[in-house]
């Protein structure tokens, strides 16, 4: 056969593996190529977490453009930050429900699997009903405590009312994507994600500056049309997990307590939770940390390099899910040896997109930022922290691969710990010695963070070669 043909066949082969990989179709990962495996479940995933992060870029990139923007991009990005607690719960409770639903379906039993997914959204229900009253109630609190000035405090409260009144969705956008993940079907939490995303991008503009018999609600209207984009890509998730089409057979019943299931659910979920929260919190120290060191303009800056850190590193972590799902249910069929090998391909993969990623922001970071802000000082500090913490891409996207690995097999506790030492035994008082005692401001909190993930990242795979994750009974 001529190298054309051999090339052309590549081409259709990918081709027909995309197709496949956005069509959902439901097969066993337990057999068959690794690489395959994880290419099938990584692009829609990837495509999902794409998707998760345009909803923050999308509000950045129309209030940046408001009077008096940096007020408003202060108050989106310490939002997010506070955000970030609901998204760890979130992320926690649906790493659990993945780890389960992924070893009952490894296990060929999913009927079990969906008992398992609707006991996890029982807890999320709960949990989140307390959290968004409490944001509700004290949302100029919130923002003063992070560091916000009186006037973005002021500015800001109704945002940051709607946005934790509504994280419900967020909530459930997440968790209900993590039952999908588990049972393999990587497309349909994609799609909820397009859905969500695609109306959000129609409504920001029309809420934010006014259409027809819509008036402009400024800086509220981004929390509106956020808060409408994500309930449409919920309802869309509801309508799939119960219309019966899929491996998982969702019935109303499910939705009755069980306690011994809850408790199971809760052991792997809170350490979990934890680990985010512990990740989280660290986030939002560094926020505050940039804040009284750099004023508005060095919060501001700060959080438009976070917000295209993030939009870099979601498909990352998008991709690093396959391998939650690959070591969840090849544990569950005994496949030991293949979970191993699918953790490895997954991080071979990250690396060479995160390598990719690594060049693309050092070169190209002035031009992201002229997008979200026409401020000066602001786009400076945003050029600066987004070159810096790059430097750590390549680690960051090993050290997400393991995370999942660790998650996806039922051993929650593992990166808990290094996430406590990582994140508030060093990167903290590191940052604040930086920032403060020697005079570096928000450069120093720059420097600190890709140090301190590339440290996690390597205590994580000294832990995993030792193998007590594959010990682990879900």
């Amino acid at each position: 056969m001529s190298q054309s043909g051999t090339f052309q066949g590549k081409l259709l082969a990918l081709y027909a593996l995309v197709k496949q990989s956005l069509q959902g179709e439901e097969i066993d990962y337990t057999v068959g190529s690794i690489r395959k495996s994880v290419v099938l479940l990584a692009i829609p995933m990837m495509l999902e977490m794409v998707m998760e992060s345009v909803f923050a870029l999308v509000d950045l990139y129309f209030v940046g453009h408001l009077h008096n923007s940096s007020y408003a991009i202060q108050t989106v990005g310490l939002t997010e930050s506070v955000l970030t607690i609901i998204y760890s719960l979130a992320i926690g409770i649906s790493m659990a429900a993945t780890a389960v639903v992924a070893r009952r379906i490894g296990e060929k039993d999913p009927v079990a699997a969906a008992k398992a997914g609707m006991q996890a959204l029982l807890i999320a229900l709960l949990l989140n009903s307390i959290i968004s009253v409490v944001g509700v109630i004290k949302a100029q609190e919130i923002l003063l405590l992070m560091g916000a000035s009186p006037e973005s405090a002021r500015q800001g409260t109704p945002f940051m009312q709607i946005m934790m009144g509504s994280s419900l969705f967020i909530m459930l956008l997440f968790l209900i994507n993590g039952i999908f993940r588990g049972a393999g079907n990587a497309a349909i939490a994609m799609k909820s994600l397009w859905v969500a995303n695609l109306a959000n991008i129609i409504l920001c503009p029309i809420f934010i500056n006014g259409f027809g018999p819509v008036p402009a609600f400024g800086l509220t209207g981004a929390a509106i049309a956020t808060t409408l984009g994500r309930g449409l890509g919920v309802f869309y998730q509801i309508y799939h997990l119960f219309n019966g089409n899929n491996t998982l057979k969702v019935r109303i019943g499910y939705l009755i307590p069980d306690l011994s299931q809850i408790k199971a659910l809760v052991i792997i979920a809170a350490p979990a939770v934890l680990q985010f929260v512990i990740a989280s919190c660290s986030w939002i120290f560094l926020a505050q940390v940039v804040a009284t060191t750099g004023g508005d303009q060095g919060s501001a800056g700060y959080q438009v390099a976070l917000r295209l850190l993030m939009f870099f590193l979601l498909p990352a972590w998008g991709l690093s899910n396959a391998a939650s799902t690959l070591v969840g249910q090849n544990l569950g069929a005994r496949h030991v040896q293949r979970a191993e090998e699918s953790v490895l391909k997954t991080a071979k993969y990250n690396v060479i997109f995160m390598a990719a990623i690594t060049v693309l922001s050092l070169v190209g970071a002035h031009f992201f930022v002229s997008f979200f802000t026409n401020d000066s000082e602001v786009r400076r500090i945003a050029v600066q922290a987004i070159q810096i913490m790059s430097l750590g891409y390549v680690f960051y996207g090993i050290g997400m691969v393991l995370i999942n690995a660790f998650n996806g097999a039922g051993d929650t506790w593992t990166p808990t710990w290094v996430n406590l030492g990582g994140f508030w035994l060093f990167q903290i008082p590191f940052s604040y010695f930086l920032a403060k005692y020697l005079n570096m401001g928000p450069t120093g909190v720059f420097i600190a963070i890709p140090v301190s993930e590339t440290t996690i990242t390597i205590v994580s795979y000294i832990l995993f070669r030792k193998g007590k994750w594959k010990k682990v009974k879900v």
